[in-house]
């Protein structure tokens, strides 16, 4: 008889997962249970469900509606990233900046429809962006970092769905 060389248990319950979202303990509180139905259009923004994700794609006819996660997040103010950007310059070159972020999220965007931007807010050289996701902060923090150099961090919460980047400028 052969014998199973299974791994052991205490072994699968250290196995890591390669990125943090898709570990078993991180889920996204807006994350519907239950799966919706094809053909669901959120009435907010016009995207819509079907064949087990969210698309950009015209009204079906006779769509049942609910929103979105994203639309749900925005309206309810409850980001799952922020990125922070400040330094010296970055008062001059907001309009940069900002622009970059668009382009960045809307690259995002096509493929991922839920992956938005919240709000963009500029207080005194620091330009804060909240977003309805957890990859967009990253991305748009990459993009910065190489446009305008500068430092990056990048915290996931442990326990839950959100992450902050932060950027700094270098000194000159």
């Amino acid at each position: 008889m052969k014998q199973s060389y299974s791994m052991p248990h205490w072994r699968e319950a250290n196995r890591r997962i390669t990125g943090h979202a898709q570990e078993d303990h991180i889920l996204d509180p807006y994350q519907r249970q239950q799966k919706l139905e094809d053909n669901t259009v959120c009435p907010q923004c016009g995207v819509v469900y079907h064949d087990g994700r969210w698309h950009w794609a015209s009204r079906p006819a006779g769509g049942h509606e609910a929103l979105c996660s994203a639309c749900r997040r925005i309206n309810d103010k409850f980001p799952a990233g922020i990125i922070t950007l400040h330094g010296p310059f970055v008062g001059h070159q907001t309009e940069e900046i900002v622009s970059l972020s668009r382009h960045q999220e809307q690259a995002e965007k096509t493929e991922h429809p839920l992956n938005r931007i919240i709000s963009i807010d500029n207080d005194d050289g620091t330009i804060t962006i909240t977003t309805t996701d957890i990859h967009l902060p990253r991305r748009i923090g990459e993009a910065v970092k190489r446009a305008f150099h500068g430092t990056l961090d990048e915290h996931f919460e442990e326990a839950g769905y959100f992450v902050r980047v932060n950027w700094s400028a270098n000194p000159r």
